[in-house]
């Protein structure tokens, strides 16, 4: 894609009012448009980051035999009041619309009781089971404060999943695979090393769930870390949790982090609730046991450009950067040189955002910068009679000179 194609424009300012470093660098970078506080358009440049990230959790679930769905942004008030979450003292944060003939909807902000309801025209027999079904939505949450960016909004892009068992027995080696299928996410996303699976309040249906936490410290939760045990414990139930693992919170480190997913264990509680079954082996009728699971697709993206920007911008992992190469051209046959290079990469397979401006060099350079591209090749007159071209990268900002055959090779 040539920038002078491309719907982007960067700034060297963000909204007076945006105070996240996620958000500004975003804006400023021309990923994203603020519509209001804690509500962001994502522009051409941030849906490809959305999109690779999706596609890196679409694999690792597909991977782990879950079934890609899309359900309904509007949600029918009585499959709610089964389990008593209509309620606002309950759930604090639903967004509330009626129809033309007054009837009460709620708009998605999650989506555990409309799936058991649906599984109710699919679920009879032992044989349909297990079943497990996500999807990647658009999540709309009351929020009291928006606050962090795209780290925390009341409207966000969520993958969620949930899957439904026999037993309690094949639900726990499920959720025990999923969580290393999260594990296999992060690691991808290239935040890994900092993001544990912890200890969290499991509300209504278990005694704890697990969330990962990313340490981070624009985040608003604090664990408590045993790096040598791999043990973290959100601060919430430090008691409990530590207690029931037999540790000490003198043992414990304490950091600041941001949640990037979560699994609950909801047993069987729920679809009995709800009144899904199953009919056995045995010919009587068995409850459900069912798991769910979450990852913030756009929080994932705020957490990873909070983490690993510098004070010249973004830094994007290859894996979900919008394109690998920001290609610069300086000069009448660098421009010619550039423009056959482009042509040749993307011929490739090569993802190239060429920057094909009649502007200074600074600018080009300066943009490449804000907006994170791994790798850039600069193609300039000079560099062209000494047959070479200059390959700098981003994260570490590493210069070199390299012939046509050895830049092809690189990239």
């Amino acid at each position: 894609m040539r920038v002078s194609k491309i719907f982007t424009k960067t700034s060297k300012t963000a909204p007076a009012d945006e105070v996240a470093k996620n958000a500004q660098l975003l804006i400023r970078a021309g990923f994203v448009y603020k519509e209001m506080a804690g509500v962001y358009a994502y522009l051409p440049l941030g849906l490809r980051v959305i999109e690779k990230i999706k596609q890196i959790v679409r694999e690792e679930m597909n991977a782990i035999d879950s079934n890609e769905l899309i359900m309904t942004g509007l949600q029918r008030k009585e499959i709610w009041e089964k389990t008593g979450r209509w309620d606002d003292e309950v759930v604090d944060i639903w967004f509330k619309t009626k129809l033309k003939d007054d009837t009460e909807l709620g708009l998605g902000w999650s989506h555990e009781e409309p799936i058991v309801e649906m599984m109710k025209q699919y679920v009879q027999s032992y044989k349909d089971l297990p079943v497990s079904l996500y999807q990647f939505q658009t999540k709309l949450r009351n929020e009291l404060r928006a606050k962090s960016g795209i780290m925390r909004g009341r409207e966000f892009v969520m993958k969620d999943m949930y899957s439904f068992h026999a037993t309690k027995e094949d639900l726990d080696l499920y959720y025990e695979k999923t969580i290393e299928a999260y594990k296999r996410v992060y690691d991808r996303l290239g935040i890994g090393d900092d993001t544990y699976v912890t200890f969290a309040s499991g509300g209504a249906f278990t005694k704890f769930s697990h969330e990962f936490q990313t340490i981070c410290e624009a985040g608003e939760d604090i664990i408590y870390l045993h790096r040598e045990k791999n043990i973290a414990i959100n601060e919430e139930v430090i008691d409990d949790a530590a207690q029931e693992l037999g540790i000490s919170r003198d043992e414990l480190e304490q950091v600041k982090t941001a949640e990037t997913g979560n699994i609950f264990n909801f047993g069987s509680q729920k679809t009995d609730e709800m009144g899904l079954y199953y009919t056995g082996e045995d010919g009587k009728e068995h409850s459900l046991y069912i798991g769910s699971y979450g990852i913030g697709i756009t929080r994932a993206m705020g957490v990873i450009a909070e983490k690993l920007s510098d004070d010249k911008g973004l830094v994007w992992p290859e894996a979900i950067a919008p394109y690998k190469v920001y290609l610069v051209s300086i000069g009448e046959q660098g421009t010619l040189e550039a423009d056959i290079l482009y042509d040749e990469l993307t011929a490739r397979g090569v993802e190239v955002l060429y920057d094909d401006r009649d502007t200074r060099p600074g600018a080009k350079f300066a943009d490449a910068e804000l907006m994170g591209i791994p790798y850039r090749v600069t193609v300039s007159d000079r560099l062209i009679a000494e047959e070479k071209f200059e390959l700098t990268t981003r994260a570490s900002g590493e210069t070199r000179l390299l012939t046509r055959s050895e830049l092809l090779d690189t990239l």
